[in-house]
């Protein structure tokens, strides 16, 4: 393992299995409390320390943050490294939130119900300096900065593929250029980064990353995201929930989320990102996000701008069959109910473009198809007896 694997964040804890009898009633009016935090505004509130807290003196970072955060001219310069890490989320935790931050599990009193939602106002503020909305093409997103030179962490399905152009909003309203790197799609983990000289020379905010290899069901947690894109009367918006599930690939909340919200982060309560959201569950109140540590494994593939791999049954389909062995992209047969049939494709057609590219035989259709996203509209040229006709096809998905 490298150091980034071995680094814990958080001492590993057993959640508690059950809650007294004598604390239900309690529970039932904080779970209620707790959704009137969940929709509070951000406010800027100072992040001075108090009586009774500190920081938590065992987090270290990742060993990518490490190498990301602080490179090229001026990487040993302890002033902007100074400065790199006062743009971070990370705040100091009350000591008597400890043990609710690191186990999980119900607050047992109104005073730390109180605690937590000051603490989840206080990450709230840093976060949303580093917390932007995403758009390629007509698809919009989240993502997260996570270093002062603007590498930006997303979701692979919001990012789609190397090398095309986004704009970034910023939570001031601000838009930015920026080009995706490479994802990891087999856990939905994608890289952008936005492109240099558009901050003056001033780092960017950025979280503070911590690990997920410490978490257990229970904990609490904040979401972050730009649903439905940037709103100016609105900022982002804050949902606080819990883990339900933690697995190596993928983390199980109870955060609310809606379409617009993939790619944002999730935080603990001391302000360290441990996740990014992915894709909506059974319900807005069930949803997976990308343990944190992928990227750290993942991190040189992506910075390189590869892509590879597929969530399961998230495979891009277009739903067509055609002859391998001659050197046009003939279309033998369109699947019945799929893609292909949806966007008007026929039997007979020859496929002489893809998006952007050109399609020489079957098998670069083949591969064009797999460098997309389910749920990507893509224009596709077909050649139809003597006639050069446009569709636009949505891809679809399968196993």
């Amino acid at each position: 393992m490298n150091q980034g694997q071995q680094t814990n964040f958080m001492a590993r804890a057993v959640f508690p299995s059950g809650c007294r009898r004598c604390a239900h009633a309690l529970v039932y009016q904080l779970s209620c409390l707790v959704v009137a935090i969940a929709i509070t505004p951000v406010l800027a509130l100072a992040d001075d320390a108090q009586t009774g807290e500190r920081d938590s003196a065992t987090i270290r970072e990742n060993a990518f943050v490490q190498n990301a955060f602080v490179e090229g001219a001026g990487a040993d310069d302890p002033k902007r490294r100074a400065e790199s890490d006062a743009a971070g989320t990370r705040v100091s935790l009350p000591i008597d939130l400890e043990p609710i931050h690191r186990r999980g599990g119900v607050p047992q009193s109104l005073e730390i119900l109180r605690l937590m939602e000051k603490q989840q106002r206080r990450v709230a503020e840093r976060a949303s300096k580093c917390t932007v909305s995403v758009k390629i093409g007509p698809a919009q997103g989240c993502g997260v900065i996570v270093s002062d030179t603007g590498f930006i962490i997303t979701a692979a399905h919001v990012a789609m593929r190397p090398k095309l152009k986004a704009i970034v909003t910023l939570s001031d309203g601000r838009q930015v250029a920026a080009t995706t790197l490479g994802m990891n799609r087999e856990v939905d983990a994608g890289l952008i980064r936005i492109d240099p000289g558009q901050n003056g020379g001033k780092p960017w905010p950025h979280a503070s990353l911590g690990t997920s290899d410490s978490l257990v069901p229970g904990m609490w947690c904040i979401a972050m995201g730009h649903p439905g894109g940037y709103d100016p009367s609105r900022g982002a918006v804050i949902r606080v929930g819990r883990m339900l599930e933690v697995r190596p690939e993928v983390i199980r909340t109870d955060c609310a989320l809606i379409g617009g919200d993939s790619g944002g982060p999730l935080f603990n309560f001391a302000g360290e990102l441990i996740a990014v959201h992915s894709r909506i569950g059974n319900d807005v109140a069930d949803n997976l996000h990308v343990p944190i540590d992928h990227y750290d494994y993942s991190w040189d593939r992506m910075a390189l701008g590869e892509a590879w791999g597929f969530l399961p049954n998230f495979k891009p389909t277009l739903g067509v069959s055609g002859n391998r062995s001659t050197k046009v992209a003939e279309i033998i047969a369109v699947k019945p109910g799929m893609a292909a049939e949806a966007g008007g494709m026929l039997a007979g057609d020859v496929v002489i473009k893809f998006g952007t590219k050109p399609i020489t035989d079957f098998q670069s259709l083949v591969d064009a198809v797999a460098d997309t996203m389910p749920g990507e509209r893509v224009s596709v040229l077909v050649e139809r007896g003597n006639t050069t006709v446009r569709l636009v096809i949505e891809i679809g998905r399968s196993g």
